[in-house]
């Protein structure tokens, strides 16, 4: 008898519209089988403790998971961006410092003094080595990758002008002031360096709020299947116990115990964490942010005080640029407190971070009532007076000043040096300490996590073993 072949068949002899079909119906065979276990006990035991190490596993997972990625943003706050976004300001602080300490060096006039060319030059060390280690660590910034160039390219230049300006200057040459004042317009110009400087700080910071963000995020899906693992475990606890009238299922028991664990942990330490960071951020980050914007205020304004003499009566730019830096740093009254230096000690938390800027504010008081005396000397065409009255020295009738301007500036400079100093330090520990509480998490987490799916099967299979 000869057997016809199917149309399109293979090796098989089977039509490949038959393969579908087959499929179909060993799928709803498998069905049919899950649907008659489910109408025994044995079946209902095994699908429940199916269910529930699923669930065990998927909160332990999806725990690590989302507490793994706070971590490596808190990490990030501690380690990275945090200090980069320190270097930022540094970076900034230093450039304005030489400005202002090249200016104040004209006025001693011919050679200056060894004082101020060490200070300038550790200045600009310190600004070229900052952006060479922020051009190695920035990741994938464009805004903070072009602000770097941007340095590189223009510090070279100016210190080329303060070079030229400097040479003129010692040989008593007028032209020394005239490149000193277009160095200091490189500086601060629009895409200057300060502005570079400013653009990278800013670039950096808002990464390291991003870092904030992400660190204290909540972790929504965890706790979610956390309560439903629990609760799930809890009810097939309280099924065990109504149809047997046995109180505890050790297995179950670890199960749960194991999942409650894992949820107070997430719960606690998340907390923790996130207390911690906000403190690092509020009385840290954003501290250190203030007193780095007056540090600047501070730096250019005596960076104009200096250049409205170099100017020699055509300085009226640069007096009118330092009245709105001294409003900016302290207010418009010059014996009240206002601008950054109010918001510094309303952010200070502790007595050691009020002490420096109570110094500070001091410090600004004097400086702006003796910057006043100097002014009143040069309108009055008593240029040597105005100089000893701002850098120190003898008056035009030999006498010494003993009050000047540069007195002010330098206690003011050195507590705001010190309470970001001190700012520093507690956003160092209270980031390290919201670092810490989520670091041995994602480990713990995923241990118990096995723990209880493991706890669970043995508790379901103790109760189906009654079946054999």
């Amino acid at each position: 008898m000869t057997q016809t072949p199917t149309v399109g068949g293979g090796s098989n002899g089977l039509n490949r519209t038959e393969v579908p079909a087959q499929r179909r119906r060993a799928w709803a065979e498998r069905t049919d089988q899950v649907k008659a276990a489910a109408t025994t006990e044995p079946g209902r035991l095994r699908i429940i403790g199916a269910v529930l190490a699923l669930l065990v596993v998927a909160f332990g997972a999806v725990t690590a998971w989302q507490v793994s990625d706070r971590t490596t943003a808190a990490g990030s706050v501690l380690n990275h961006s945090g200090p980069l976004s320190a270097d930022a300001a540094e970076i900034y602080r230093s450039l304005a410092d030489a400005d202002a300490t090249v200016a104040g060096g004209f006025l001693v006039g011919g050679q200056e003094p060894r004082s101020v060319t060490d200070r300038y030059d550790k200045d600009i060390d310190t600004a070229a080595e900052l952006i060479t280690h922020a051009a190695a660590n920035t990741q994938g910034s464009a805004e903070a990758s072009a602000q770097i160039s941007s340095l590189n390219q223009q510090l070279p230049r100016y210190t080329k002008l303060v070079a030229t300006a400097q040479a003129n200057n010692r040989q008593g040459l007028p032209l020394g002031g005239a490149y000193l004042r277009f160095a200091n317009e490189q500086m601060r110009k629009p895409g200057g360096l300060l502005d570079a400087s400013k653009k990278l700080y800013e670039a950096e910071s808002a990464r390291l709020d991003n870092d904030y963000s992400g660190a204290k995020a909540l972790p929504y899906a965890s706790w979610a299947l956390g309560i439903v693992a629990l609760g799930g475990l809890v009810w097939a606890q309280r099924r065990h116990y109504r149809r047997t009238n046995r109180v505890f299922n050790r297995g179950m028991l670890a199960a749960s115990a194991a999942s409650a664990v894992v949820l107070l942990w997430l719960v606690v330490g998340h907390t923790v964490a996130r207390t911690q960071l906000d403190n690092s951020d509020a009385h840290g980050a954003e501290s250190m942010k203030v007193l780095n914007s007056a540090r600047i205020a501070v730096l250019q304004a005596r960076g104009d005080e200096n250049l409205t003499l170099v100017a020699r009566g055509s300085g009226s730019a640069y007096d009118a640029t330092f009245q709105s830096g001294m409003e900016t740093l302290a207010g418009k009254d010059p014996k009240g407190v206002g601008g950054e230096l109010a918001k510094a000690l309303k952010l200070a938390d502790n007595t050691a971070g009020r002490t420096p800027v109570d110094s500070a504010v001091k410090g600004v008081q004097a400086w702006r009532g003796r910057h006043d005396v100097a002014r009143a000397s040069d309108n009055n065409g008593d240029y040597a007076t105005a100089v000893a009255e701002v850098i120190g020295g003898k008056d035009s009738k030999g006498k010494t000043v003993t009050e000047t301007t540069g007195q002010c500036f330098d206690v003011v400079d050195t507590s705001l040096e010190k309470a970001v100093a001190q700012e520093q330090r507690e956003f160092q520990q209270a980031a390290k300490n919201g670092h810490g509480a989520l670091s041995l998490l994602p480990y713990g987490a995923a241990v118990l996590a096995v723990l209880a799916a493991a706890g669970a099967v043995f508790g379901i299979g103790r109760r189906l073993s009654e079946y054999r």
